[in-house]
């Protein structure tokens, strides 16, 4: 074999080898975008498991708490709200509002109005506030997330970001969260600016005005009594 026979074979070998190189690395990277995705794909079936499992929960609990309600009496609450919102607050929403406050011992209409003002009297679930220094605030109820975590945890449901922009989700951490801060100060002025304030905000509210009676308050709480005795009235 003279020499370019040795070139020529040289040359293939090497070909041959970078050829073998080239596959190994592509290969040994499609092995990683699946890794990937599968990763991916576990994440996002954790997810709608996760979902699932509250939406059970929600119709197990509707179908126990509404036998023992007079079904009349929750009609003419939610019919009401559905007339204040012009059409926007839906009924399905307004029944598992009534059903979760009533629940918790709390005035529907509390729930109710403080939603009415939370999203400008839009009603729009899918509402993200103006940005501020701790972020924006999602849904309904207007939750952030530093705040709707550990709510979701004391409402032992499960929490995603997604999840503040489910109406009933929304719905349930102000129900909650209302009457984690209602059992604090016992009095619906300080429960309701601190909802409004945060708890930090509240104190600092108290101390420059010497009271808890914020517009915010107020307005709820009027408007509340306001609405509730329309809807008996009729």
């Amino acid at each position: 074999m003279n020499m370019k026979h040795y070139v020529v074979l040289f040359i293939t070998i090497m070909v041959m080898t970078t050829a073998f190189i080239v596959n190994n690395i592509n290969y040994e990277q499609t092995i990683e975008e699946l890794k990937q995705q599968q990763e991916e794909l576990k994440i996002q079936n954790e997810s709608v498991q996760n979902q699932n499992e509250y939406f059970q929960s929600i119709n197990l609990k509707w179908e126990s708490d509404f036998s023992y309600h007079n079904w009349n009496e929750i009609e003419m609450q939610a019919n009401k709200m559905v007339e204040d919102s012009g059409g926007s607050f839906e009924k399905s929403w307004a029944l598992f509002l009534i059903q979760k406050s009533e629940a918790y011992d709390i005035d529907p209409f509390i729930v109710y109005e403080l939603i009415k003002v939370e999203t400008g009297d839009t009603f729009d679930p899918e509402l993200v506030g103006p940005p501020t220094q701790y972020g924006h605030a999602y849904g309904l109820s207007q939750f952030m997330e530093n705040t709707a975590p550990w709510i979701a945890d004391m409402a032992d449901l499960p929490y995603e970001k997604d999840l503040l922009f489910e109406p009933t989700y929304s719905i349930q951490l102000a129900v909650v969260y209302l009457d984690f801060l209602y059992g604090e100060y016992d009095n619906w002025d300080e429960a309701l600016t601190a909802y409004h304030r945060g708890i930090g905000g509240l104190e600092q509210y108290q101390e420059e005005n010497g009271h808890a009676a914020s517009w915010y308050a107020i307005e709820i709480q009027e408007k509340a009594e306001e609405n509730r005795n329309l809807a008996f009235a009729n």
